[in-house]
């Protein structure tokens, strides 16, 4: 609610709208197909999107025509949680919008990590790279007790102001459009990832363990 609040608040009503999602969709990668269909969520997607799918067979194409929405934008906390929702959400699109992303339409947006502050100067970054850089510019010789980092978890950490000018900007915002270079690919990790087999996800992450990002 914080961070639909925020966006809400932020965001240039001309042609920017919400949908905010309340926590976690629905796995579509394990869930039966008429459950899917039933799930308030992801109803209100598609209605959001005006491509809504019936409930029979016919009213299930997706009608691409009347998407009301150039850019669809994931718009998730900085945190494992986040990157899981994103997951969750990009598991329905391709599962049940592919379309969407094969003509551009998708895409996940990339809030800061940090703000790094001196004063009155304030510094955005988006990884550990950015954020020691701007300490030690802004701290000067050994003065970096001077400097104040605030790390962001959460959208809701932001004020409507910071979320518009960060990550909602079109003019500075940065945008990751998701692709899919091969389906069949796509198809393997999304059943590996999201699916019910257990052990091809228990090798995956076993291999690539290193690999990961661990929240403090």
């Amino acid at each position: 609610d914080s961070a639909g609040g925020t966006a809400k608040q932020g965001r240039n009503r001309d042609y920017q709208a919400i949908l905010p999602l309340r926590g976690k969709i629905l796995n579509v990668e394990k869930a039966l197909e008429y459950k899917i269909y039933e799930n308030e969520e992801i109803k209100n997607i598609f209605t959001a999107l005006g491509v809504f799918r019936g409930t029979t067979e016919d009213e299930r194409a997706l009608n691409i025509e009347k998407l009301r929405y150039h850019k669809i934008v994931i718009m998730c906390d900085a945190d494992v949680d986040g990157s899981h929702i994103t997951t969750l959400i990009l598991t329905f699109f391709f599962r049940h919008m592919k379309e969407l992303i094969e003509k551009g339409h998708v895409y996940i947006a990339a809030p800061p990590l940090y703000l790094v502050k001196k004063g009155k100067d304030e510094r955005y970054c988006w990884n550990d790279e950015q954020r020691e850089k701007a300490t030690k510019e802004m701290a000067g010789e050994g003065k970096e007790s001077s400097v104040t980092i605030q790390r962001y978890k959460g959208l809701g950490e932001m004020n409507a102001e910071q979320l518009w000018s960060t990550t909602m900007n079109p003019m500075n915002r940065t945008l990751k459009q998701v692709t899919i270079e091969s389906a069949a690919e796509a198809d393997r990790i999304f059943a590996m990832l999201m699916g019910d087999d257990v052990p091809p996800r228990r090798e995956f992450i076993e291999k690539n363990a290193k690999y990961a990002k661990i929240d403090a």
